[in-house]
């Protein structure tokens, strides 16, 4: 049973990534894995922050966090991004764009639990 929440979650999370890439914009910069992982960060803090006060069962946290969550974020897009931003010489792209990713999802986890405290 848990799969099968873990596999429902991380197919609403795949789709609703991929709805995101199809934003219309041109620019080089991976603004789009950005916002997409700041938006994953502040959903899973949200998750986490409401489990935590409210309680939430397993299969709902495999559903949410793992599976939506997951199916989700891009870390690994965003690993092979910042890969490509530096073996085409933009280094300074590639540490803004990893400084910014990580400053952000952490502000975005954090967002996430404030919401979900005040929601209570």
């Amino acid at each position: 049973m848990e799969i099968l929440f873990v596999g429902a979650g991380g197919a609403a999370g795949a789709a609703l990534r991929y709805l995101i890439s199809l934003l219309p914009y041109k620019g080089t910069f991976p603004v789009l894995t950005l916002i997409t992982n700041f938006l994953g960060a502040a959903a899973i803090g949200y998750i986490a922050g409401t489990a935590a006060r409210k309680g939430m069962s397993e299969g709902a946290l495999l559903l949410l966090k793992t599976g939506l969550c997951g199916g989700f974020t891009t870390f690994s897009t965003f690993s092979l991004e910042s890969y490509d931003l530096i073996q085409t010489g933009r280094h300074a792209a590639a540490v803004v764009y990893m400084v910014l990713s990580v400053v952000l999802c952490l502000a975005g986890v954090a967002l996430g639990m404030l919401a979900a405290r005040r929601a209570a």
